[in-house]
């Protein structure tokens, strides 16, 4: 990729639209899910759920790494954040993610050493620099962030350094997938499937979803065009009875992934047996645990830390948003007691959440979309 502009095109997407409105069936309602919370944020800032066929629907799904930890997780990160000693570290989105107690921030108002790192490698620094202090680092993220962790944990080790430790909520793509195909709300008919996580994984892993399931899935990237060029490849298989795995993120993914990075992440970290998602529930081996290897970095071992399953308020249905069994704008509180500033759930948190996606680019409310007519040239 050489300038962003070449992805933004207008005449490019002109044409694009005009492919996409000839492939799809009129006869046909057609849903693709853009799985992960970038495509979301590019779907709704440049307005393409606006000039689509109206008988193309996107919805969105679980690929927003910080929407997917549920309340029980953040109370336990609070727990750590606040014992004595403790310097605890985390990325900007999930300070403000609210717990039962409320957020990280609200424990930093109240006392507790929380700060915000860009990279844990950056809470490695912390912990060299501050050799009387423990200091925590909240891990979230699909496959796309976790080598990072695994190479810090690497580097600790090879230090020696003791007052280091990781708080891991890693968690992978392939099972909640799973979980939506098998799942009685939804019928879709293609995925858009998700590129950073891509760039690690390859695009191997999404086999199943055609195989098992009869269902395209196109891995696509996070610019305009990228995303009018994944639903035109779904469209094509669809009219041509095809049902594969295709690749139209070329440009940063490749089939077999990244060897490299999987190796890290193998030489530090193992499946659990279950873990708890937003929305989803418990869903076994679909998130990751430090092995026994790097158990002295372990927080969840290192620290006392409750454990306790946390429902969400009644009031949110960041769940069914997450699933995508409703719109953001479906959602009773959406905007009024939920917003960034007052947030009830994950998804109007995160910078990748479909709550914040609507909220930030205008998309308060449903409403009849006026269809811009497509001109070829």
């Amino acid at each position: 990729m050489r300038f962003v502009d070449e992805y933004r095109d207008p005449a490019a997407a002109r044409l694009a639209l005009a492919e996409i409105t000839a492939l799809a069936d009129p006869d046909r309602h057609y849903k693709f899910m853009e799985v992960c919370g970038g495509h979301t944020h590019t779907i709704y800032k440049h307005g393409i759920e606006h000039v689509l066929p109206s008988n193309v629907e996107l919805v969105h799904g679980p690929g927003c790494p910080v929407c997917v930890i549920p309340m029980g997780r953040v109370d336990d990160a609070i727990k750590v954040a606040e014992a004595e000693g403790v310097i605890f570290t985390s990325f900007g989105d999930m300070m403000r993610v609210p717990g039962s107690s409320g957020s990280l921030l609200e424990a930093k108002a109240r006392g507790a050493d929380v700060r915000m790192v860009y990279s844990p490698l950056d809470a490695l620094r912390l912990a060299r620099d501050n050799p009387d202090r423990q200091v925590a680092f909240f891990a979230v993220g699909f496959e796309t962030t976790a080598p990072s962790t695994a190479i810090t944990l690497l580097k600790a080790r090879e230090a020696g350094i003791r007052n280091f430790s990781v708080f891991c909520n890693h968690v992978t793509i392939v099972p909640p997938l799973k979980a939506i195909l098998a799942s009685p709300d939804l019928r879709l008919d293609g995925f858009l499937g998700p590129g950073h996580v891509s760039t690690v994984i390859g695009n191997r892993p999404y086999r199943f979803v055609p195989a098992e399931y009869g269902k395209p899935l196109v891995t696509a990237g996070f610019e305009p065009l990228d995303i009018l060029q994944s639903i035109m490849m779904l469209l094509r298989q669809l009219r041509d009875g095809r049902c594969e795995v295709e690749n139209q993120y070329t440009r940063a993914v490749r089939d077999e992934g990244n060897p490299r990075a999987l190796e890290v992440l193998a030489k530090v970290f193992e499946l659990r047996p279950h873990f708890e998602w937003r929305g989803l529930g418990f869903i076994s081996q679909s998130a990751l645990r430090l092995n026994d290897d790097f158990s002295e970095w372990d927080a969840e071992l290192r620290f006392s830390i409750p454990g306790v399953r946390v429902a969400d308020p009644k009031a949110c249905q960041c769940g069914e948003v997450l699933k995508g069994v409703i719109k953001p704008w479906e959602c009773k509180v959406f905007g009024t007691a939920c917003t960034p500033e007052t947030p009830i759930g994950t998804c109007m948190v995160s910078s990748e959440g479909a709550c914040a996606a609507y909220y930030n680019y205008g998309r308060f409310r449903g409403f009849d979309r006026q269809r811009i007519p497509v001109q070829a040239g």
